[in-house]
């Protein structure tokens, strides 16, 4: 059995063999003119993104660090990462096309319902414009002038409709994005079910 003080040297040695150890590594590295350098310091700053290797003592690779990505390996992996949480929402998700389809036709049902909201106050606004010109025309027969606030509540009633009419464009817009998401998220459910049936 070994005595604390046998214990305490071995221990000692095995440190001193470590530092002993990463001192004697090397790494090798090209510079900008690309020759291949050895070096004990390290790999200087603005060489470390062009991928480097650590050797041992007996001059082994025991390390390889890559080059960074370049911007379009960058924007590619970034890409399929993007693709790859997509993919895993949407199977959380749905847990298969008629889910999609079902939610496809509540949502644009409800788009539906919102266009013909709209458009009903749209009619109601022409009803009330028609009314009010009709005053307009009284007024005008009859060899008076037309008052005013008849005259700004007309003009008024054309903003509200003009208002409305933009509406109904941008919710028919965001029916048809609606209708091509889901058509795009039930194709790629379709073709995600099928590669793991494979």
């Amino acid at each position: 059995m070994l005595k604390p003080a046998a214990v305490g040297s071995f221990v000692m040695l095995g440190l001193l063999h470590m530092q002993f150890a990463d001192a004697a590594e090397l790494y090798r590295y090209a510079d900008d003119k690309g020759v291949v350098v050895l070096d004990r310091q390290g790999v200087p700053p603005q060489h470390i993104g062009k991928g480097y290797e650590v050797l041992n003592e007996q001059g082994r690779v025991v390390r390889v660090v890559p080059p960074a990505p370049s911007p379009e390996e960058m924007k590619r992996m970034l890409q399929e990462k993007a693709r790859a949480n997509s993919d895993a929402q949407l199977l959380r998700l749905y847990t298969g096309v008629e889910d999609v389809e079902r939610a496809k036709a509540r949502k644009l049902a409800e788009l539906e319902s919102v266009i013909g909201v709209t458009q009903g106050n749209l009619q109601s606004l022409r009803t009330q414009q028609a009314n009010l010109q009709s005053q307009a025309a009284d007024h005008e027969r009859a060899g008076r002038k037309v008052p005013e606030h008849l005259l700004a509540q007309i003009e008024n009633l054309k903003k509200e409709q003009a208002s409305l009419q933009r509406n109904i464009e941008r919710y028919r817009q965001v029916r048809e994005q609606a209708d091509a998401s889901f058509t795009a998220d039930r194709d790629r459910l379709q073709e995600l079910h099928g590669r793991m049936q494979r």
